[in-house]
Formats: structure tokens, C-alpha cells, sequence
């Protein structure tokens, strides 16, 4: 008997049609992959089955039995445990407590502290369970979302690219956590666009396409170019990267920035020393929580610090504010895409707007609608952002699309410097190797490139030198070419097996 089965289930959204007659079936022990392209129907199906939305048409078989998932909390009665690719936590409320709200049964939060503590050692998923939800980084929300559901041991386990910020090896200790709850009868529904990790991980996969089911495959039978090309419909395009400017003066220099975090929780940055030349793209590697956001902030001028610090043409810039360096050519793509890379209730057009105003869409204080329309007509055809146009809010697209709106947005500034957090985390093939691309394309323009990212072969594809950030402090980059990524792993995990990672 299935575990789950969803027969002729659809699902609209004004005009749009998510899903259209989605039907599968996920049996005991099964991993199951969905897949699909940004705009698919992907999460609006998972959200169907969780209970968060509810369908127009179809029927939900649970066990055999037609059930409606009216909410969560029923779906939870069920066993059904979800981890969202936009979190469900809650901000102000500490990582205990979000975990606490989603536990049946009374608090006694300080054995659940213990439970979390245990779990997260037991998985490699360490997080302070006392730390305010607010002040952690994304990967560190993530581990929150992934314990809290393990913590209900669910028999069906629904993941929403759950593997975007872990390292290789975090990333294998997460398959090992699957496996075995696998063996022990739970089902697992698994989306993600890393297509090696869809071959060595799931039993089978369903590929949605435009919202409907348009085929299946046994992912370990298939490879990775031909499951893309399910999803796609075409042949995925290579990147390539080609060479880098020679050596100049640098556009972008940290020197020697040592800085106590602003958060009582946060990373303490300890002599971290950068230069990212004309024509180049510097990679960071790291895993959330050891000091990216800190050193982020401070890039971008969020956060302060002595002016020579910084550096930007050679000019000090620590102490300029955000919008005081984006007048000097330095353009930043936060790894939070909804609430500080776009704004939910705003239009694209308006979006396009914020970081956008000083390519002639303001003039003499005015802004001028018929200019800002068109620089978001041209974001949205040119990265291939799925909407129903400019004046789409941005909290109606899915997580991809809004990635490829907000990365597409500071590359259209065409900025001398542009730092980049996480540029396709939950982005689909087709479209990441387009990202990527124009993100090389923009470096070999003679712009400079920090690219911050906890996808490894995202970093070895596009960069041309790397460091690794742990616990506040950065290595000394090395060059791409030959570099080991088992090696880059350890030093991003601070194992004391890694070897000097320098050339």
C-alpha cells in the first residue's frame, strides 16, 4: 500500500496554473525526487500535501485513504514534516521556542534544549538552541527547520532544497540521516536542483514541467544531462569560463578588518585581508554562521567600520554608508532574497526601483514609470524570471524566479564591483548556468567579483581564486584550477585533518 498518493490534484493562482492533474504515488521507505524548473509547480505541490494550501480539484490518499490536509497541524497528526526552501520561523523568538511551537504535547522546553542539542550532534546539524531565530544566517535557519522536523520522527518527510548551504560533507551526513530514516519506513519527498545528489540519493523521481506531470525516471538509471533535459525540454547550456584579466590595481581590498560582531551571537571577523582584481571573480567559501554575513554587512556598508578598511579604486570607503559606495560603483545581492534582497509587497517594477533609481529612473525627483517598467521588462526577459510581468508583487514568485530577479537586477547596474551571496541557491539548472554565465561575462567586462557561496561547485565552475572562511577568519585564495574540494570541505567544517589550503 502507498504511503501517499495524489490523483488529478490541481491548483490556481488568478491566472496561473501551478499544478495541472498532478498525480503520484510515494510508497513506505520510498525517496522520491520532484522535479522541475523555476515556476514548475514544485512547492505549491509539496504545500498541498503539508496543508498550507489547499487544492482546487484531485484527491490525497493517505495510507489508502482519501484525507484533506485542511492545515499543518493536521498534516503533522498525519506525520508529515516539512522544511520550507522560504522558512517557517518565526524571528523574534528564539531557535528553541520555533522548534517548541511545532511539538505536540506540553513545553518543557529545557529537555527539548537537550533533544536538540542531541540530535543536532548526532547529524552534524549543531545550532544554539538560546540564539534569537533573527540573528542567524540562513544555513544556521535551515539546520532549525531540518532538526525540528527530525525531532517528530515523521513518516513522510517533505524537503525543500535541503542541502543549498551544506558543505559535502554535511551534505553526505544529511544522506546518511535520510537513508536511515528510509530503512525505518519513512517516506521522503526530496526537491533539488543538484541533479548528481537526485542520482545518488532517490529511488525515483516525477518531472513537472509547467505544472503538470510530463514524466518519470530512475534517477540512479539516468544521468545528470539527461534528468536536465526532462526538466528543460532541451539541452542545459555549459559555462564557460574562460580567462581571467591580468593582474592591476584592485577594485575591491579588505586589509586587515577585526570587528566584534553587532549581534551578541554573531562572528567576531579577525584580520581578514582580500583584493579582487579587474576582470576577476574571488570565491568565498564557507559555512553559514562562521562570519559571511558579518563580513558582508561591512562590505556593503551596512555595518561601519575604519576607513581604510575598506577599500574601493583604491579610495578608503569603511566608513561611507550603503548608498554612499553604490554611487562609487559597488552593487550587493544579498543571500536573503525576500526582505532585504526584495521587498514581498512591492512590484518588480518597484524593486527594480530600489537599488536601480540612479540609471535614470529618477529625475529631478520624480520617478519616471515608463523607464522603470522597462528596466524590469528587461530583468525579467532577460534571466528568464517567470511572472505575469513588472507589475507581478515579489512575494508571488517562487524562490528562483526571485533569485534570478534580484541577481539579475545588480548585474543590469553593470557595477565596477559586485558582491554576491548564494547567486543560485534554489535556482534550476538551465537557469543557473545562465546566471553563472552572465556573472562571468560581467567580470570579463573588466568588472571585480567577491562571490560568496556555500555550493562548492558553484565556486570551482565561476571563480577564478578561493578562500575559505571559518569561524571569522579567512584563508589566503588560491587559484581554482586543481584545487581539492574534499580539502575545501574540511577547512569550511575547521577539521584539523585539513591541510594549508594556500598556494
Amino acid at each position: 500500500m502507498n504511503r501517499l498518493e495524489l490523483r488529478a490534484v490541481s491548483k490556481r493562482f488568478g491566472e496561473t496554473l501551478a499544478n495541472d492533474a498532478v498525480s503520484l504515488t510515494v510508497a513506505p521507505g520510498e525517496i522520491h525526487a520532484v522535479l522541475g524548473e523555476n515556476g514548475a509547480g514544485k512547492s505549491t505541490l509539496m504545500k498541498i500535501i503539508y496543508g498550507a494550501v489547499q487544492p482546487d480539484e484531485g484527491e490525497i490518499f493517505w495510507q489508502g485513504v482519501p484525507v484533506t490536509m485542511a492545515n499543518p497541524a493536521t498534516a503533522r497528526r498525519f506525520g508529515i514534516g516539512m522544511v520550507y526552501q522560504h522558512f517557517s520561523l518565526f524571528e523574534t523568538v528564539s531557535v528553541l521556542e520555533n522548534i517548541a511551537v511545532a511539538m505536540d504535547g506540553p513545553f518543557d522546553l529545557p529537555a527539548l534544549a537537550v533533544r536538540v542539542s542531541d540530535l543536532g550532534r548526532r547529524y552534524g546539524l549543531e545550532v544554539d538552541a538560546h540564539r534569537l531565530l533573527h540573528h542567524l544566517s540562513v544555513g544556521e535557519r535551515q539546520r532549525v527547520e531540518i532538526l525540528r522536523c527530525l525531532l517528530q520522527d515523521p513518516r513522510l518527510l517533505i524537503l525543500d532544497e535541503p542541502t543549498a548551504v551544506l558543505t559535502p560533507q554535511a551534505a553526505r551526513r544529511l544522506f546518511e540521516v535520510l537513508r536511515t530514516l528510509a530503512a525505518g519506513g519513512c517516506s521522503i519527498l526530496y526537491i533539488s536542483h543538484k541533479l548528481d545528489e537526485i542520482r545518488e540519493l532517490c529511488d525515483s523521481a516525477t518531472v513537472l514541467r509547467a505544472g503538470r506531470v510530463v514524466g518519470s525516471a530512475q534517477p540512479r538509471q539516468a544521468s545528470a544531462a539527461e534528468l536536465a533535459r526532462l526538466m528543460v525540454g532541451a539541452d542545459v547550456p555549459t559555462v564557460a569560463r574562460g580567462r581571467a584579466a591580468g593582474a592591476a590595481r584592485p577594485r575591491l581590498e579588505v586589509r586587515d578588518l577585526s570587528m566584534p560582531p553587532q549581534d551578541p551571537f554573531g562572528v567576531t571577523l579577525r584580520g581578514v585581508s582580500l583584493a579582487v582584481n579587474p576582470g576577476e571573480i574571488l570565491g568565498i567559501a564557507g559555512v553559514s554562521g562562521n562570519g559571511q554575513s558579518e563580513l558582508l554587512s561591512v562590505l556593503c556598508g551596512e555595518i561601519p567600520s575604519a576607513p581604510e578598511c575598506v577599500l574601493l579604486n583604491g579610495e578608503p570607503v569603511g566608513h561611507l554608508g550603503v548608498a554612499a559606495r553604490r554611487g562609487r560603483g559597488l552593487a550587493f545581492a544579498p543571500e536573503e532574497r525576500l526582505g532585504r534582497g526584495a521587498v514581498a509587497g512591492m512590484t518588480l517594477e518597484d524593486n527594480g526601483l530600489l537599488t536601480g533609481h540612479a540609471r535614470g529612473l529618477v529625475r529631478g525627483g520624480l520617478i519616471r514609470r515608463r523607464e522603470t517598467a522597462r528596466f524590469a521588462r528587461a530583468i525579467i526577459d532577460q534571466f528568464g524570471v517567470k511572472c505575469v510581468g513588472p507589475a507581478a508583487l515579489a512575494g508571488s514568485l517562487s524562490g528562483g524566479n526571485l533569485q534570478k530577479f534580484v541577481v539579475g537586477r545588480e548585474v543590469a547596474l553593470a557595477p565596477g564591483v559586485l558582491i554576491v551571496a548564494q547567486p543560485t541557491w534554489g535556482v534550476d539548472v538551465a537557469a543557473a548556468a545562465y546566471l553563472r554565465q552572465r556573472l562571468i561575462e560581467l567580470s570579463r567586462s573588466g568588472a571585480a567579483l567577491l562571490v560568496v557561496s556555500e555550493d562548492l561547485e558553484e565556486l570551482l565552475q565561476i571563480c577564478d581564486r578561493i578562500a575559505v572562511i571559518h569561524r571569522g577568519t579567512l584563508s589566503a585564495a588560491s587559484p581554482c584550477a586543481g584545487t581539492d574540494v574534499e580539502q575545501i570541505g574540511l577547512l569550511m567544517a575547521g577539521s584539523d585533518a585539513a591541510a594549508p589550503f594556500a598556494a
